[in-house]
């Protein structure tokens, strides 16, 4: 009974970066205490990324409820922040996810079930929007379901997952070295590990049926940045993939384009579809903005340093 139990419920590792978001994280963690995954089988590793206000009382409220560890760092990403809180995992898995996301009790549950199947994948699930009335936060998060539609048509052969709700087997993330610690306040690190992961031929699976729900406020100008940093890590990332040897950054064809355009007319948004499509332009240029910038600030620094070497 026992190894049928362990076999069945394998030790998992939420890793979870938070940075000054007191409030979100215990919302959070309040949600995993809910999680219908037997409490003696999963840990909670919370990474503290330099906040100015320590998370020791957020996470001193949970430790009767979870089996929960708090690691703090300097300030220094998110991809980093998970990388530190990999290499403190007991779990056989890793799982991540952010300080405002809210994990349905499932979640568990469902992630070690498709493991019992794909003990060598990464698995990803699908993050649901919960400010429908914050037009921004749709908007966000409607690129985001865009995405996965248009890369993930085969979810056995995924191609993009996003580092809010993935999990992937610990020894082969450790093996392959974490995500990119370049990546630093730029996001994009779950993609370029991704894109790393595949070009070693090991497996992504799609599963929209494991739910995450997203909870993150955004104003237009907090948009504007949003993706603008996107765009400064979709930069770092084709960079790193040609440092592999991988071809040179190729544009969507315009059908992508088009059909990002379309999108919010065809997910019954009705009055608001005009102004989602017009959002998701403007996403797409401060993306564009975001990749050049990035760009000058590389060639920059390369010149200097070949300058110096000079």
């Amino acid at each position: 009974m026992k190894y049928f139990m362990e076999k069945a419920c394998p030790f998992l590792s939420i890793i979870i970066p938070t940075y000054n978001r007191s409030a979100q994280l215990a919302v959070c963690l309040k949600t995993l205490t809910k999680s219908s995954y037997p409490a003696d089988h999963f840990e909670v590793i919370i990474v503290d990324d330099g906040s100015e206000i320590s998370q020791d009382l957020v996470v001193a409220s949970f430790r009767n409820f979870l089996n929960i560890t708090l690691i703090r760092q300097a300030h220094a990403g998110v991809a980093i922040g998970r990388n530190t809180g990999a290499a403190k995992a007991k779990g056989e898995f890793l799982v991540f996810t952010d300080d405002d996301c809210q994990p349905a009790p499932n979640w568990l549950q469902e992630l070690a079930a498709h493991f019992l199947k794909y003990p060598d994948c990464i698995i990803g699930g699908r993050t649901i929007n919960i400010l429908p009335d914050n037009i921004y936060s749709t908007a966000s998060q409607l690129l985001i379901s865009f995405l996965f539609g248009y890369y993930n048509t085969n979810p056995a052969q995924a191609r993009f997952l996003n580092g809010s709700n993935l999990a992937v087997p610990k020894d082969l993330f450790l093996k392959l070295g974490g995500f990119d610690k370049r990546f630093f306040l730029v996001g994009a690190e779950e993609r370029e590990f991704c894109a790393r992961w595949m070009k070693y031929g090991f497996q992504m699976i799609y599963v929209p049926e494991i739910l995450v729900y997203h909870s993150h406020e955004l104003t237009f100008c907090t948009f504007l940045r949003q993706h603008f940093k996107y765009g400064r890590g979709a930069f770092r990332f084709h960079k790193a993939r040609a440092e592999r040897g991988r071809q040179r950054i190729q544009v969507e064809p315009r059908s992508f384009y088009l059909g990002l355009l379309c999108y919010p007319f065809m997910q019954k948004y009705r009055l608001r579809a005009p102004l989602l499509s017009i959002l998701l332009a403007i996403s797409h240029v401060s993306n564009v903005i975001g990749f050049f910038w990035e760009r000058f600030i590389q060639n920059n620094k390369a010149e200097k340093v070949n300058g110096i070497i000079k």
